[in-house]
């Protein structure tokens, strides 16, 4: 008998998600981030061909640097570190379109997002998130 897993909420144990590497975080929070930006923006209704370009303006490394400057001083000791390790991970390439210092700061937000995905922490998630998109 094979237990079955939740692969859609994929809640981790905290050792879990702190033995995996910051590039793996940056995988599943860029997943989770652009959904909390497409559903935001569902929410506010629009034409599909406006919903996608207002998701491409928002899911970018400028745009996702800026988002950063607003969390930053909203962040937990523990959060603050996650974000850390994610901006300072070795990448390989860099989109053309955008700057090294963002791809850097975008990788953190997005490692940061994965980490508190993966640990099942959507109260915080939701309100990190909310603090993004405050004023648009």
């Amino acid at each position: 008998m094979t237990t079955e897993r939740d692969y859609f909420t994929a809640s981790m144990t905290e050792a879990e998600v702190r033995s995996m590497g910051s590039l793996a975080l940056a995988h599943v929070g860029d997943a989770v981030f652009e959904l909390l930006v497409r559903v935001y923006l569902a929410r506010g209704g629009g034409k599909n061909g406006s919903l996608h370009q207002a998701a491409v303006e928002m899911v970018n490394a400028a745009a996702q640097a800026g988002d950063m400057e607003k969390l930053l001083p909203l962040l937990t000791e523990e959060e603050a570190e996650v974000f850390r390790r994610g901006r300072n991970v070795k990448v390989h390439s860099v989109p053309k379109h955008a700057r090294l210092g963002d791809y850097h700061a975008a990788t953190g937000l997005e490692a940061l997002f994965g980490y508190l995905y993966l640990l099942g922490r959507r109260e915080r998630l939701n309100a990190l998130f909310g603090a993004v998109v405050e004023g648009n």
